[in-house]
């Protein structure tokens, strides 16, 4: 697969991770290490990102924001869907420290909103994950007639219904 044959997504990230990583050719020495590093650069952006929407808004604000960050992130990467099938069939492990990133990003913004009561305390940030996951995969299909907005409106909801009521976790 030619370079042109990737994303408009992918190949701003590949190239600013380029621009941003002295030697790069040296240290991608395969597109499909180049595709790995992408992946794992854009995830880790989206993930530490978390932080900043704290720092700026209200904990169950931040939590929303962030999910709507994280569904465009799963939408721009479908357009990588058979550059990451590639490097997968390399042998390479994009998505190795993905869970525990994303756990970690939304157990955060969970724990905040918790502290706040905004949100529960008894959600597993691996089932919001999951449910994001969904929401991204679901409301892309041509067929979606709302688009991720209702539903991860929907999710957070569900995340602040209870939120005084007792802890369970945390």
């Amino acid at each position: 697969m030619a370079m042109k044959d990737y994303s408009d997504e992918f190949k701003a990230d590949a190239v600013a991770l380029d621009e941003s990583t002295p030697g790069a050719a040296c240290k991608f020495p395969t597109r499909e290490a180049l595709i790995e590093a992408a992946y794992r650069n854009e995830l880790a952006r989206v993930c530490d990102s978390a932080a900043q929407r704290l720092a700026d808004h209200a904990p169950d604000e931040a939590l929303r924001l962030w999910m709507d960050d994280f569904i465009d992130y799963l939408a721009a990467k479908q357009g990588m869907a058979d550059a990451l099938r590639a490097a997968v069939a390399s042998g390479a492990d994009p998505f190795a420290e993905t869970l525990d990133k994303l756990a970690t990003a939304i157990g955060t913004l969970l724990r905040a909103g918790a502290d706040a009561a905004l949100l529960r305390r008894d959600m597993d940030p691996f089932d919001v994950g999951f449910s994001l996951a969904g929401i991204g995969l679901i409301t892309s299909a041509p067929t979606s007639a709302n688009g991720p907005a209702a539903s991860s409106t929907w999710l957070l909801d569900s995340l602040r219904y209870g939120a005084n009521g007792p802890a369970s976790r945390w």
